[in-house]
């Protein structure tokens, strides 16, 4: 079985430090146990450990289109995974993976949108910059018609709460049709109003992080938007490279795979 594909792991270097010996590390180490003990029941679950000031909160989020099983991996890796390196101190953390994301925090985030940090993945394979603006319109335009969808299945007893995959044809150039496969996925804690400002966040930040790209990706921490085409013509790439772009606070980190390059561009 293959492994969880990790993105990125963020530690809030802003947030508190706590003790290896403190009621929160014991708080937190109760909560990611819970949290692998809860991954093979769902998609998505959420907890609270512990009373102030030593309280934890978190949560998981698996993609919808993977199995029970595939997602119960990713979150019993990510729990163990989020805690090390930098993040072996921080009251505040996410890990990003293809598969899932799991989060902790001192402060509660149930119910609020935001816009990071965000991880994205894309393929060097890209169409031509010509394909790309009324591309990007058709892209907003389905997602715009996804987030209606998503409404309907916001309640936890959905089998998978606010997700939606949409595999459709589209005849938008005189020279070629071309198949558009797009997936969104609100976190359940969020209300309708609330997934759909997210989603939307989520749309921007495709068109300014993975521009022209034929298959992109992209976690913000409380939802998920991918898309693949099929169809479409298609620059000069390494084929089947991907890369990998995050954000934390105001820097842009991209991670060139097909040529284990490291660039830090600033905004």
């Amino acid at each position: 079985m293959s492994q969880p594909q990790h993105m990125h792991t963020f530690c809030d270097e802003l947030s508190e430090n706590f003790k290896q010996t403190s009621p929160y590390k014991s708080n937190l180490d109760t909560l990611l146990s819970s949290l692998r003990d809860r991954s093979s029941l769902g998609t998505y679950s959420n907890v609270t450990i512990g009373i102030s000031p030593d309280t934890v909160h978190g949560k998981f989020l698996c993609r919808g289109d993977i199995t029970k099983t595939s997602c119960s991996d990713c979150v019993k890796t990510a729990t163990l995974e989020i805690t090390k390196n930098n993040c072996t101190s921080k009251k505040n953390a996410i890990i990003f993976y293809e598969e899932c994301m799991v989060r902790y925090s001192n402060v509660s985030f149930y119910s609020l949108v935001e816009s990071g940090p965000w991880s994205a993945r894309y393929s060097l394979d890209s169409f031509p910059d010509s394909i790309f603006n009324p591309f990007q319109q058709t892209l907003s335009n389905k997602v715009e018609q996804l987030i209606i969808l998503t409404a309907s299945k916001s309640s936890l007893s959905s089998s998978t709460p606010y997700y939606v995959r949409d595999r459709g044809q589209v005849n938008q150039f005189d020279e070629y049709s071309y198949t558009l496969d797009t997936m969104v996925q609100c976190s359940p804690d969020l209300d309708p109003a609330n997934c759909s400002v997210c989603l939307r966040l989520a749309v921007q930040g495709i068109s300014h992080c993975c521009k022209n790209a034929r298959i992109a990706q992209l976690y913000i921490p409380k939802c998920f938007l991918r898309y693949d085409t099929a169809g479409l013509p298609i620059a000069q790439s390494p084929s089947g490279s991907f890369s990998v772009k995050t954000m934390e606070g105001g820097r842009i980190i991209i991670t060139a795979m097909a040529t284990s390059v490291l660039a830090f561009i600033g905004l």
